[in-house]
């Protein structure tokens, strides 16, 4: 079938997040492609991908999941039917025996953490292993940096001791944010500067995520030689856990012009969405979306308009597109790769309602999985 969103977009309440399965899919064949020629084990990151809907998809393709809270943990386990794998930056004593209950791996943020909570973890059989922070990364936003100097995520080097102890079989570390496997490289030649001797000990090693093999360009197999040579040298298996390759241009936000007017010689049109409660990457990182039929920068002699959210933040705004057509109150528009790192992030501030959430199906059905109301909204609040 070849549905596209605009030939159902009737269908689709605003706004609407829709991810598009055969989208889906097709990253999901591609990350299995790697993991099978590289011969190591990609699991899925629930903090960039948390559409349950869509695990049974992601289960056709990946065995496991990664998992930064408890919460997260019981989505992976109801969802996909397994164990997680379990990395939260720090534990809490109320919760550490349902984490043990559910996992399989946990990694342990510091070494005080692995003291306190690692004999409980080894007498239940949970794989227990130790992110490191290699001191090294190429991440240009400091908010999504883990090397920023007093960084609070992993373990230097200098804190290690020169054995691994008993029952700590995993080395984890996470430096990357939609790099490629270029970056990749340098950043392993970091961490073999700083902790080979502890790699020859362990019986697995984390990757983590950031990992962007489903980006167009990505030599994916320049990153299976990487990988095969790394999981040879060391004897060790190798885990990534991507978030946003998974999700990586699976699907779109919809929204609608709710308002069009001059503002001191500016044209905006605010719409029944939210860059700040519904796309807050945009704003954080800060990125400017892709408008479906739009024109990312200004073109003169086009109709150009300054695109606002529906909340009272004045910040709630982002750069002029411009458009063949003058926009109409009514008319649509589509915000394009916004299913990975944005349903995750939404808010209800202002009390403004959440994007539905849908799925085009392969066979050109639209499913509409969940809409929300004035309880989604209360029940955040008491």
């Amino acid at each position: 079938m070849n549905t596209t969103i605009e030939s159902i977009i009737n269908d689709i309440p605003s706004p609407c997040f829709v991810l598009e399965e055969d989208k889906l899919r097709q990253n999901l064949q591609l990350i299995d492609s790697v993991q099978q020629a590289a011969g190591v084990q990609i699991i899925l990151a629930l903090k960039g991908f948390s559409m349950f809907s869509a695990f049974p998809i992601v289960r056709e393709y990946l065995s496991g999941a990664t998992a930064s809270s408890l919460n997260e943990i019981r989505l992976v386990n109801e969802y996909m039917g397994i164990p997680a794998h379990a990395y939260i930056p720090a534990y809490r004593d109320d919760e550490f025996e349902e984490v043990l209950n559910r996992s399989s791996h946990i990694t342990f943020n510091s070494w005080s953490q692995w003291e306190r909570f690692g004999q409980r973890a080894r007498e239940r059989g949970v794989s227990c292993g130790i992110r490191v922070n290699p001191q090294y990364s190429e991440v240009a936003t400091d908010m999504y940096n883990p090397c920023v100097p007093g960084s609070r995520l992993g373990v230097t080097r200098d804190k290690l001791p020169d054995q691994l102890p008993d029952g700590l079989e995993g080395i984890h570390f996470h430096t990357l944010c939609e790099n490629d496997s270029y970056t990749l490289e340098r950043t392993l030649e970091a961490l073999e500067s700083r902790f080979a001797p502890l790699l020859h000990q362990a019986k697995w090693v984390n990757m983590g995520g950031g990992h962007l093999m489903t980006r167009e360009g990505y030599n994916t197999e320049h990153l299976i030689g990487l990988l095969k040579t790394f999981r040879e040298k060391y004897n060790v298996e190798v885990i990534m856990e991507p978030g946003s390759a998974i999700g990586w241009q699976t699907g779109v936000l919809t929204a609608t012009v709710l308002d069009v007017f001059d503002s001191q010689g500016i044209e905006v049109a605010v719409l029944d969405t939210s860059f700040a409660a519904h796309m807050p990457d945009t704003l954080e990182m800060p990125y400017k979306p892709r408008i479906r039929g739009a024109y990312h920068e200004p073109v003169a002699d086009k109709p150009t308009y300054r695109l606002g959210g529906m909340t009272c933040l004045a910040g709630d705004f982002m750069g002029d597109y411009s458009f063949d057509q003058p926009l109409q109150v009514g008319d649509t528009i589509i915000f394009e790769d916004m299913i990975h790192y944005t349903m995750v992030k939404t808010t209800t501030f202002n009390g403004v309602g959440l994007p539905a959430i849908g799925i085009l199906r392969a066979n050109g059905t639209f499913d509409l999985v969940r809409q929300y109301g004035y309880e989604s909204f209360k029940d955040r609040l008491s």
